[in-house]
């Protein structure tokens, strides 16, 4: 297992976790009894806090292969 491997499991399984708790949480607004609008809602939010982890992850294992781990040198 090479470096860049080994560094890209912990935001993968940290993301994936995300992406799980998220869908539960909207699966669990659907199922109980409030207004509609109200389950769009409380239902969106996760959707799309799941579609930004996923973001996330893609932009650090993309800054992992390109051997940018430290943000701060940047600066």
């Amino acid at each position: 297992m090479d470096s860049h491997t080994k560094k890209m499991i912990a935001p993968v399984i940290i993301a994936i976790l995300l992406v799980l708790y998220y869908i539960g949480f909207f699966i669990l607004c659907i199922c109980i009894p409030i207004p509609p609008a109200l389950k769009l809602l409380l239902g969106l939010v996760p959707l799309l806090l799941a579609g930004v982890s996923i973001y996330v992850l893609v932009e650090r294992i993309k800054e992992i292969r390109s051997g940018e781990e430290d943000d701060l040198s940047k600066y």
